[in-house]
Formats: structure tokens, sequence, C-alpha cells
């Protein structure tokens, strides 16, 4: 094929096909033509929201998403409906039961059937202007040139390893890539932009903006002012510097929290028990620990440790919490996929349209105080480029049984 990419094959002989191997892309035909009158009707609100120029760029947006439960609806959902140029979603998965309760592109009719397949129909609806496909092969067989044409990749609800896995491949393409995963009223986001750069408008300050380093990952890269309605606006380019997954799930807390001893009480204790269900994940190759006694007692094992790794005082890890955090494990609530779908999809919206600053790098959110604290976890914060990570042992076990 002329000008193609060669669609990569899974071991079980189902085709990935290359996001132009029908012809011309999506993104290409959209960058031929400027924005026409009826999208500019059509998404009239998030124009004036975030302008033509950032909309121009979401529409030729070539988006993957890996893994079609209930968060990854909504985040489907929603960068559908804002207008993207290309939306491909991958399942290996069929349809269960399970799926009916939480996701809202698939009915009865779809059980049994590949999830992406079930789904893409239905997310097609949504907007017909947007090229939406669907793949079922294994995404694990795929190396760093699959995720070349797309601009964002987007994995949710799988296990630490699959995750690290592709985070280590965009990496390799340097794609952006997002993390999400929910579990019952408990949920998180992670982001790993390799290198972002994105811009601030806002009135001239009366002291000089410098172009240097802001913090360990972020600088300010240039500067410049434009008259606009008789005042002077000042337009700043900063750039945020990401650690992969991996790095990231053996990272200290910022210097900021260990200074201080106020900040470290008020540190979510999801945060340890995410960490600790993804070394649990790492350890025993299972996706979820079961309800057996030796399984409760591992995680719980892993949990004190990862919140001594933290340098957390030990009353912050209450016993009901982490009886909490497993009894929520594996469910789906779609109040709390609702919003973390929506914070996902807006971020890489923003992302897109390189304005405003992205998560960086670990969103929370505990459903039960309705908190949504964000953590950078680098592996070292005194320099801008993050090379190694730290290893910290303890020891202890609280009990939960």
């Amino acid at each position: 094929m002329d000008g193609t990419v060669p669609a990569p094959t899974a071991s079980n002989g189902t085709s990935f096909p290359a996001p132009d191997a029908a012809g011309e892309t999506v993104a290409a035909i959209a960058q031929a033509q400027t924005i026409s009158a009826d999208e500019i009707a059509l998404y009239d609100r998030q124009i004036r929201l975030w302008g033509v120029q950032a909309q121009e760029k979401i529409r030729t947006a070539n988006i993957l998403i890996v893994s079609m439960k209930a968060l990854a609806n909504e985040a489907a959902k929603n960068l559908v409906l804002s207008g993207i140029g290309s939306l491909t979603i991958v399942d290996s998965e069929v349809v269960t039961e399970d799926d009916l309760c939480s996701q809202f592109f698939i009915s009865e009719a779809d059980l049994g059937k590949n999830r992406a397949q079930a789904a893409a129909p239905q997310i097609q609806k949504l907007n017909p202007r947007v090229n939406v496909k669907a793949l079922t092969g294994n995404i694990l067989l795929q190396g760093p040139d699959f995720y070349n044409p797309y601009d964002v990749v987007i994995a949710t609800d799988l296990d630490f390893t699959t995750l690290t896995t592709i985070n280590a491949a965009t990496r390799l393409s340097n794609t952006p890539f997002y993390a999400a995963g929910a579990h019952g009223f408990y949920g998180y986001i992670f982001a790993d932009l390799i290198s972002h750069d994105y811009n601030i408008e806002r009135d001239k300050p009366n002291m000089e903006t410098l172009i240097r380093p802001e913090s360990a990952t972020r600088s300010i890269i240039s500067v410049s002012t434009k008259k606009e309605s008789g005042k002077t606006i000042e337009m700043v380019t900063k750039r945020e510097l990401y650690s992969p997954l991996l790095l990231a799930n053996s990272s200290p807390l910022p210097p900021e929290y260990l200074r201080n001893r106020r900040k470290l009480k008020l540190v979510s204790p999801l945060l340890t028990c995410l960490r600790a269900l993804w070394d649990y994940q790492k350890e025993s190759g299972a996706t979820l620990p079961s309800h057996q006694h030796a399984d409760l007692h591992r995680f719980t094992t892993l949990a004190t440790e990862k919140h001594k790794e933290f340098q957390l005082p030990a009353d912050t890890l209450k016993s009901e919490f982490l009886r909490s955090f497993l009894q929520n494990l594996g469910s789906e609530l779609a109040p709390v996929t609702a919003f973390l779908g929506g914070q996902l999809a807006q971020d890489v919206i923003n992302v897109l349209g390189k304005r405003l600053q992205p998560i960086q790098n670990l969103l929370l959110f505990n459903g039960e105080e309705s908190s949504a604290p964000v953590y950078a976890l680098h592996p070292i914060f005194d320099v801008p480029i993050l090379l190694q990570a730290p290893a910290v042992n303890g020891s202890g076990q609280i009990n939960i049984d």
C-alpha cells in the first residue's frame, strides 16, 4: 500500500490495522482544510473556552484507548463529543453480565461479543465526524512502532505489569501515556507525558517573569507579550518533565511533604493502598488479591511497608480504610467512573491544545470523601532530569482480620 504502514498482526491471527490503512487518515484530511463553519457552530461553547487553534489540534488528534470498561466508556464519550479526529479502542475480552451493570455502550445483545467491537458502533453514534475503530488482539504483542501514529495512549483498568509494559513502549515511541483505574469508591489517573510544553496567557504582572526552573519538573522556557483590548497580555510557555509509571511507583513524596509533618498527616492512605496493590500484582502475577487469608495478609504487609516508605505517620493508615479498599477492589460505580473519565478526557484535551497545566503526575479520587489530591511522584527532586529511584524497606503490619 503506497504511503501506509504495514498492519501488525497478533500471534492469534488478529490484525491490528494501521490507523491510516484505509487510505487518507482523518488527521491528514483535517490538516488539509481549515475548520468549517458548521464545526464552529457545533463546537461553539468549547471553542469559546479554548479557542479555534486548540480546536483545530483536537480535531486532528488520533487517540488510542486500551480496555473498554466503565471508566474508558466515560473517557471515550467525552473525547468523541469534543470532536477529536480519530478514536481507536483495543480490547481482547468479551462482554460479560458484569459489564452490563456498569457500561452504557453495550446491551444484553452484546453478551459474548468482543468488548471493543460491541462498543464501537454506539461510540460512533455520538459523533459521526469522528473515525472510530475497534481492535481485538492482545495489546502486549505490539511493539513501540504500533503507538507511533497516536497522539495520546490511554490504558484503563489493567494490572500493573500490563500498564508498565504499555508505558515502556509509548516512551520508546515518544507518545504521551495515561493510566487510569476505578475500584468502587476509589480511583486514580496517572500521566506520563514525557516532556510537555503548554501555554498560559494572563495579565502582565508587575514583576518580570524570568525564564527559569520553577520546580524539579517544571520550567518557564519562554515569555512574550501582546496588546489586547488595551491590556498587556503576557504569554508564558512552561515545560513539564514526567517519569514513567515503573519509576513513579517506587518514588518518594516531594520534599515539601517530607519536611512538613502536617502535610504528611494529610496524605491520603489511598496512595499507600494503590502502591501496595501494584506491588502485589508485580509479586503475585494476580490481578487482584482474593479474599483468602494469605492474600489479605500479604496485601496488608505490603501496605504497611509502603506507608513506611512514604515516611507517613502510622496512625494515618487505619485497618478500617484497608478493609474498605479491599472490599471495593474490582467493582465499578457510575459516579466514580464518570468523575474519573471526565477528568481524564479534560486533561487529554488540555494536553492536545497545549493549554493549562496537566496532571503531574498521579491524581487519586476518594468518592467517600469527594477528594481528588494530586501527588508528584518522581525518583529525585533536586535536578530536572529524572534518573533513578531509591529503595527503602519497611516492616510491621496492621491487622485487618
